[in-house]
């Protein structure tokens, strides 16, 4: 069976005030060339369809359009909710929808019920999970401990029960959106963490063939059988590196994959460029990248007149300015922002406690601040839900 791995199509969100909706209305063409010329038996999308829990409307007549355009091929998709979507939302019609093929999974209670597709050598069980916010679905599970880990492990459990009682040779997919321990991050996710770890092992989706994952938005191969595609667009100037792609995966008759790598349009490429504004101005090897989108990071110890419009002159399509002066880490000038790069909410509220008395928090201090933020999420996650 051949399969098309995707996920965090993130419709309606823009890239440094730039619409994306006529990108993302090219990807999903591409998809659906993808899929008839490439044989495809099934499509996955492993969540964050839409950038947030109430998506304008342009975005909504864009997935509606995609639905229509993947049933008419015949062709099932089986799709999760992710932590960008209001999964409520998303799912309302999910029974009526799943006549015409398009099986949405959002309800966390279906983990264990897949949707069943057969090819000429048996069934193929797909097990969709959607984005399991611990503090939310816990009691569903019947977890104590409120962690990624923990509510994911509860669920991989009721998909081994039903796989179980299967018939023989039956082949398993599993659909998650998640953050899997050997994952490399980039600056367009939204924070998981929960109780200070925001990863989970991969060993905890041990038994099935494939792993569809979704959350991370870079292509990644964390085992033959456990992959991320990444979104199909860059979202982030993190992202410049990225090469945006899908999986096509083929799933052999004895349960055995083999992968590849489906490139996705290009609206533009990313470009980050670095140093005096001068130098930026001038540099000849910096042609290549006068109509990419730029973020352009100015070392100049004293802050250029008109950096903005002098950078667009060459490069138009500059989106992001940054200024980092070269100085030296202790001077008392570097910036606020610069010393916080990189770390956690945890952190800081720790570091904040230690500036503030003279000494950080002990480990019962860190537990609070802990629950502390992981209630605030949670609040936010439902307060999504209610809009």
């Amino acid at each position: 069976m051949r399969l098309l791995h995707t996920s965090d199509w993130h419709l309606g969100r823009a890239f440094h005030r730039v619409n994306m909706l006529g990108a993302q209305a090219e990807f999903i063409a591409h998809l659906v060339t993808t899929v008839r010329e490439r044989a495809v038996d099934a499509v996955l999308v492993s969540g964050d369809v839409y950038d947030r829990a109430v998506p304008p409307l342009a975005a909504v007549e864009l997935f509606d359009d995609a639905l229509h355009r993947l049933a008419d091929l015949g062709v099932p998709t089986v799709m999760i909710s992710g932590n960008h979507d209001s999964a409520r939302r998303l799912g309302v019609g999910a029974g009526l929808i799943g006549r015409a093929g398009i099986h949405l999974r959002t309800e966390p209670s279906a983990a264990g019920t897949p949707v069943v597709l057969s090819d000429a050598h048996g069934d193929v069980a797909f097990y969709g999970l959607p984005y399991l916010e611990p503090a939310l679905v816990k009691d569903e599970f019947g977890v104590e401990k409120t962690g990624h880990e923990a509510v994911l492990a509860a669920a991989m459990d009721r998909v081994r029960a039903d796989l179980a009682g299967r018939a023989p040779g039956t082949r398993s997919v599993v659909l998650a959106h998640a953050f899997v321990t050997g994952g490399e991050p980039s600056d367009s996710e939204r924070d998981i963490t929960v109780g200070g770890v925001a990863a989970v092992p991969a060993g905890v989706f041990d038994g099935v063939d494939y792993v569809a994952l979704g959350h991370l938005h870079g292509c990644q191969t964390l085992t033959d059988r456990v992959r991320y595609s990444g979104s199909p667009l860059p979202y982030s100037f993190s992202e410049a590196a990225h090469r945006k792609s899908m999986w096509l995966v083929d799933l052999a008759a004895d349960g055995s994959v083999t992968a590849e790598r489906v490139d996705c349009p290009v609206p533009r490429p990313l470009a980050r460029i670095r140093g005096p504004l001068e130098e930026l101005l001038a540099d000849p090897e910096l042609a290549r990248h006068e109509e990419a989108w730029v973020e352009a990071t100015l070392t100049d110890p004293v802050r250029p007149a008109d950096p903005m419009a002098r950078l667009a002159a060459r490069f138009p399509h500059t989106l992001s300015l940054v200024f980092e002066p070269d100085r030296a880490e202790e001077d008392p000038e570097v910036s606020y922002a610069r010393r916080l790069a990189g770390r956690s909410d945890q952190q800081i509220a720790e570091d904040f406690v230690a500036h503030v008395r003279g000494a950080g928090p002990d480990a019962h201090e860190q537990g609070v601040l802990r629950d502390a933020f992981d209630a605030v999420r949670a609040d936010e996650a439902v307060r999504e839900v209610a809009r």
